[in-house]
Order: C-alpha cells, then sequence, then structure tokens
C-alpha cells in the first residue's frame, strides 16, 4: 500500500522503510544519526545503513555537526521536501482505512493496512 502509493504520486524510488529516516527529518531538520536511532528505535548501525540508503536516492545529505565534529547531522533535500505532501497524503489515507477498520468497517481494508506494516520490516 505504501509503495504503491508512492510510485502513483510520482516516487517509486521511496521505500517504506525509509520513513524510519525521513519522519524525524520531517517533523526536525538537520537531527544527528544518534538522535534518529532514539526516535526510530533502530540501532545505530542500522540506521546508518538506512541513511547511506536514502542519501544514494539524494532524499538526504549528511554533513559534519558544527557543535561536535565527530558528530553527523542529516538534512533532508529539496526532493526530499517535494516528497514530504504525497508522504502525509498517503499516510491519512491509511490512518482513514485502519480508522474504518477499526470501527469495524472494512475488514479487507483492515488486512491491506496490516500488510502493509508489515512490508516495512
Amino acid at each position: 500500500m505504501l509503495s504503491e502509493g508512492f510510485e502513483r504520486d510520482g516516487f517509486p524510488q521511496v521505500r517504506p522503510s525509509f520513513g524510519s529516516v525521513l519522519v524525524p527529518l520531517f517533523e526536525e531538520d538537520g537531527l544527528r544519526i544518534g538522535e534518529l536511532t532514539r526516535r526510530s528505535r533502530l540501532t545505530k548501525q542500522t540506521m546508518t545503513t538506512m541513511v547511506r540508503a536514502v542519501e544514494a536516492i539524494r532524499f538526504v545529505r549528511q554533513e559534519p555537526d558544527a557543535e561536535d565534529r565527530r558528530a553527523t547531522r542529516v538534512l533532508l533535500t529539496a526532493q526530499a521536501r517535494r516528497f514530504q505532501p504525497a508522504a502525509e497524503r498517503i499516510l491519512e489515507r491509511i490512518e482513514l482505512m485502519a480508522a474504518r477498520a477499526e470501527a469495524g468497517a472494512d475488514l479487507p481494508a483492515a488486512r491491506r493496512w496490516l500488510k502493509s506494516f508489515a512490508e516495512l520490516g
């Protein structure tokens, strides 16, 4: 569901798992990798791999932290900013489907919603 939505909106290169990097940066750009790790609950090694994957599609760039040269900050690119409204629309649709499914209105929609989140792992 997420992948199909991203592709439909013109962002086929975005994988659902990139949300662990992009969502925190949409909330606060320029986070250190350590803070991204904390917010996403991933290991530092996994986050570093994810940041590199998102960097490969040119949605983020890394630069040394001005306050601590040992640390790295991750910054969104203009391309990621163009993607942000599409991501928000797609996530809103999923949330609406989940809300309807919670109310028992649409069991098939609930299954699709759960399957889309299983893709994140």
